[in-house]
């Protein structure tokens, strides 16, 4: 029985081969991406270093050096990609980004690349994960349209995260909106409630305070539970399950950008119907050159405008000790 989430096979079809993209309509494809997917999840601790000569080998005719740390500006790479099935294609890229191989690469080469993958690539790789790590520190900006307002400045933060039980600690930093807040999130302790206080002269007075509630709400969309590479990732893949469902083509527009000082392969979705029946009605997802998840985001509504944008500057896998999530902690304004 299938059990893809976002690719199921409908009652009765028959496995396929996965073919070349064309578009997405509604039977066919959809039993040759779910194929696709159960396939690659065979693979999805293979840590061996990358050898897509090895891929390519198994396509007949395809010619041997097909690596793409020996790529060249002209696209050979992207050319020799563009032979491979779903499976081999979304093997290539999980092992070039464990090896290093897409840092290395130009952004003709990189877009080239990008634009050769067929599109259910980067869900299947998604989907392969992982989408963060199991324990991290990391910093973002982040810019939210509050009560049809952009703000002059991002909230620049500092997070810490653990999962098993989910632990959050965020603190504003001094340069962005909001300076000087921190809130701890522990849900071994409270899991619809999070303790915290404000910036300046209200400081000193924390409290605890629903995830949802006014004081979240007043500064943004989201809960602090969708800090983390983690939400950006499950985001996508939700929208990415909506295009199956309404037969609605998938094909990303693809550019290599350097935003906030992170270098990604931006890719571009344009929903079909956008607001509220998708997350938004364009969106764009700068994926890590090196892991399986997204370093930025941005969002637009049906007009146009921007609502969202997200930049992870860095990302450190970390173990912290417990009282990283304690509002004891003596480096902690709590």
């Amino acid at each position: 029985m299938n059990t893809d989430p976002l690719h199921p096979t409908p009652p009765g079809a028959q496995p396929a081969r996965a073919p070349a993209w064309r578009a997405w309509r509604l039977a066919a494809p959809l039993a040759c991406a779910a194929l696709a997917f159960a396939s690659a999840a065979t693979f999805a601790q293979d840590n061996t270093p990358p050898d897509a000569s090895a891929q390519a080998s198994t396509q007949p005719g395809a010619q041997q050096d097909a690596t793409p740390a020996s790529a060249s500006p002209s696209g050979n790479a992207a050319a020799e990609v563009g032979k491979l099935s779903l499976e081999q294609q979304v093997r290539w890229l999980q092992r070039a980004q464990k090896s290093g191989a897409l840092v290395k690469m130009s952004d003709v080469q990189l877009t080239a690349l990008f634009q050769a993958f067929d599109p259910v690539v980067v869900p299947a790789l998604i989907q392969l994960g992982p989408s963060g790590y199991p324990s991290y520190e990391f910093v973002l900006s982040r810019w939210e349209r509050l009560n049809g307002k952009w703000p002059s400045k991002p909230a620049h933060m500092l997070v810490k995260l653990t999962h098993d039980p989910l632990r959050i600690y965020a603190k504003w930093l001094p340069d962005g909106e909001h300076s000087g807040e921190e809130v701890i999130y522990d849900a071994s302790k409270r899991t619809d409630q999070m303790y915290g206080h404000l910036g300046g002269l209200l400081g000193v007075m924390p409290m605890w305070t629903a995830l949802d509630g006014s004081l979240a709400r007043s500064q943004s969309n989201h809960k602090i539970t969708d800090l983390g590479t983690e939400f950006i990732v499950s985001q996508f893949m939700t929208d990415a399950k909506k295009y199956v469902e309404v037969g609605a083509p998938y094909k990303p527009q693809v550019e290599v950008r350097t935003i906030g000082g992170v270098r990604v392969v931006a890719l571009t979705y344009v929903s079909p119907a956008g607001k509220p029946q998708f997350y938004a009605k364009k969106q764009t997802l700068g994926l890590d050159l090196r892991r399986p998840y997204f370093r930025t985001f941005e969002a637009y509504d049906n007009d146009g405008q921007m609502f969202e944008k997200i930049v992870i500057e860095s990302i450190t896998p970390k173990t912290f000790e417990a009282d990283a999530f304690d509002p004891k902690n003596p480096d902690y304004k709590f």
